[in-house]
């Protein structure tokens, strides 16, 4: 009999999700442009939790100011005194190379750097152009075009490509709506664009972390969490395929917990404990797991469709798949819409999320061996090389098309070849 755990669940699944997330190792991002450029409007709008403004920000240099957060996976390096004298513009440069000089030495790297120009003011200085080639010989370079509107944005990236600059991407971007008329309003553009060309430059093992981060691409965080998911479903087929007596359903709910914590972790959703009660509440109560488990496993006779072996008090490997697919795919569902309303800078309520979860999670129920989520696990049980293919290549019937996490190229230190001109 397995023994009784009498943790709060809600606790762990919070607890679970801050370790999660303390694994995974931090991108770091140097961020380049003079005052009144856009930069933190642009970091605001990128990343969660507005972290221009509400990250702790350190001075590490007279002109360079290290920006993190603790539940964010990232580090930003925000420079100053561009817009100054060139002796002020040789300064910042110098303690960037010493920067980098210092993190090289703790076993770290500046990952990319985001160069950000005034698209209205439509002008780069020489020093700049000497400081974007510097930078590029030790790590890749996204040339950011802010407040991009109208023909002279164009006419400034057409300049800016016929340069031929050292720099991976030059993306036009304009963070916020533009109002032309009460009529006619611009709407923002550029920062799906510049998340994906991110996600390109990066290392695949930093992928995670800047996805945790973000807040651009919600199917993104979405197609990566039902990727990890199916692993757990298959996992739990595995707990089951020797029948697990319904007494001992409570095996289930730690491996059912662990799934919750990393799914959020990789949402990069910062869930408060009212929130938090909701959700674990929506699935049968906040005790322990023993009373989880048991209520789980009460109702699958009448709420999961051909579940399997019930009969003598038993669930089947199949049981506990389909018990995990209904729960992992609710919540993913669940932290879609908050990570949605999040990005949009809307609040939504603990008994809005209760609510969602219980209901997304009884239809996924009611699907069974139905559900599309489910059969896809089953095809990695039964053929785990056609399983595994199956899962990268899959799509949402909501995502637009972009290059899939497993197949975008990695970068080949320190050197790239200059774009060609148009």
């Amino acid at each position: 009999m397995a023994p009784k755990m009498d943790w709060h669940l809600a606790g762990e699944l919070t607890k679970q999700t801050q370790a999660e997330i303390e694994k995974i190792e931090k991108v770091h991002i140097l961020v380049i442009g003079k005052t009144g450029v856009g930069k933190s409007t642009l970091i605001n709008s990128i990343f969660r939790e507005k972290l221009a403004e509400t990250g702790i920000g350190q001075p590490i240099t007279k002109h360079l100011q290290k920006i993190e957060k603790d539940d964010i996976p990232m580090v930003l390096y925000d420079t100053r005194g561009l817009e100054l004298d060139a002796v002020t513009q040789k300064q910042v440069s110098d303690d960037i190379n010493q920067t980098l000089t210092n993190m090289a030495k703790n076993n770290e790297k500046m990952h990319v750097a985001y160069y950000c120009l005034n698209a209205n003011i439509s002008r780069i200085e020489p020093v700049e152009i000497q400081l974007i080639e510097d930078l590029s010989k030790k790590m890749p370079v996204i040339l950011i075009l802010t407040q991009a509107i109208g023909e002279q944005a164009l006419k400034f990236e057409e300049y800016l490509i016929n340069l031929n600059l050292p720099v991976q991407s030059i993306i036009r971007v304009m963070v916020k709506d533009y109002q032309v008329t009460p009529e006619y309003t611009i709407p923002a553009y550029g920062l799906k664009e510049l998340v994906e060309r991110s996600f390109g430059l990066l290392p695949q093992n930093l992928h995670i972390a800047f996805n945790n981060a973000q807040q651009i691409d919600i199917d993104r965080k979405a197609r990566a969490a039902r990727r990890w998911a199916r692993k757990y479903i298959v996992s739990t087929f595995g707990v089951g395929f020797t029948p697990i007596p319904f007494s001992d359903a409570t095996v289930l709910v730690p491996m059912q917990i662990g799934m919750m914590a990393h799914l959020t972790a990789i949402f990069g959703i910062s869930l408060d404990h009212a929130t938090t009660l909701g959700i674990v509440g929506a699935i049968g109560g906040t005790g322990s797991a023993t009373y989880i488990g048991r209520l789980i496993v009460s109702n699958l006779a009448k709420l999961i469709p051909g579940a399997g072996s019930v009969a003598g008090g038993i669930i089947s490997g199949t049981t506990a798949a389909l018990v995990t697919t209904a729960l992992a795919m609710s919540y993913i569902e669940v932290l879609t819409f908050i990570a949605i309303k999040t990005a949009n800078n809307e609040v939504v309520s603990p008994k809005t999320v209760r609510n969602l979860m219980k209901e997304r999670y009884k239809i996924r129920l009611i699907r069974g061996k139905k559900d599309p989520d489910f059969q896809d696990a089953m095809v990695k049980v039964s053929n785990p090389t056609d399983g595994e293919k199956q899962l990268d290549n899959e799509t949402s019937q909501t995502q637009t098309k972009v290059m899939r996490d497993m197949s975008e190229p990695k970068i080949n230190w320190p050197s790239w070849p200059r774009r060609g001109k148009r």
